[in-house]
Formats: C-alpha cells, structure tokens, sequence
C-alpha cells in the first residue's frame, strides 16, 4: 500500500486475530491438537473498503470432528481504521432492531432450525462486507447445530440504506457508479 502506516496496521491486526483464532483452538479442549489449518478470503477490496475474513479449523485427539472458528476485519481506508459493525450506521440509529428484523426474516423465509427464537442480532455481531452486501454470521453452536455449518445472513445495502453512514463504508458501497 502507499499508506505504509495503514498497512503496518492492518497486518498487525490480521497477526493479532490469527493468534486469537488458535488461542481459541488450544483453549476448547485439553487434548492435543492432531490438525489445524487457517486461511483467509478477501470479501472486498474496492471504494476504499477492505474486508477480509479469517477462519481456523482444528481437529483434536479423539474429538468427535473438527471445530472452525471464523472472524472478519473490515478496514475504511479512507478514515485510516478498523470499522466494528456500529461504525457503519449513523449514530442513534436503531440498526440492531432492523438487523434483527431482517435476519429473523431470512430464518424464516429459509427455513433455518435454530436453537431459540427469535435470534438476536448482537451490536457487535461478526459481519463482513461483500460488494453491495452486509453479511452477518454466526460461529458454530451459536442459533443452529453444528451440522448447519455457519449461518450466514446477506444483507443488501439498499435495505438499510436509510440507517447507514452515508459517508462510511457502506455508504461508499451503496453508491452506483
């Protein structure tokens, strides 16, 4: 990057969540881990937003199967920071009922089985952004069993667009150009 400075910061941030990520692993269980593999996928990186996601799975001795851990980093390279998900809506907007709302919406337009209901849409929840789309997601044994996988929610900038900082990231994102 030409802004060195942000992309010292951004590695840093990348390192510290990949250690978090196997601190995890090593704390789930007190038998030795036979396997673990971490990658990464790079969910946006256009109108100044980076979004990435970064996942660890790892198999213990004699688990029954392996566990995956998954976390995301969004960076506006515009303001030079790390965005949390109340970054990206105006300030005392009421984005953790809309989120909510839409999410319930998908579980039940999709027919996901969940643990209880309604599900509850956290004010840092783990989301990512991809294109024109907020993502929300939840790790496994979150809402569904593990056999679910992660439930991930996609949801569309133009159906929030009236609660979202116009000059944020998803504001950029929300723009047709």
């Amino acid at each position: 990057m030409r802004d060195q400075g942000m992309e010292a910061f951004i590695n840093q941030q990348i390192v510290y969540e990949t250690q978090q990520l196997i601190d995890m692993q090593a704390d789930e269980m007190s038998s030795p881990i036979i396997e673990m593999d971490g990658s990464f996928e790079i969910k946006n990186n256009q109108r100044n937003v980076l979004s990435l996601s970064l996942s660890n799975y790892a198999y213990h001795y004699q688990a029954a199967h392996g566990m995956t851990y998954i976390t995301s980093l969004t960076f506006d390279l515009e303001e030079r920071k790390r965005c949390s998900l109340s970054d990206l809506f105006r300030p005392g907007s009421n984005y953790v009922e809309r989120l909510t709302e839409l999410v319930n919406e998908q579980i039940e337009r999709r027919n996901i089985q969940t643990f209880g209901d309604p599900v509850e849409v956290q004010p840092d929840q783990d989301f990512y952004i991809a294109d024109k789309v907020l993502v929300l997601y939840f790790q496994l044994y979150d809402i569904t069993p593990y056999v679910f996988g992660f439930p991930m929610f996609p949801v569309s900038v133009y159906d929030i667009q009236d609660l979202i900082n116009e000059n944020g990231p998803l504001g950029r994102m929300a723009v047709n150009d």
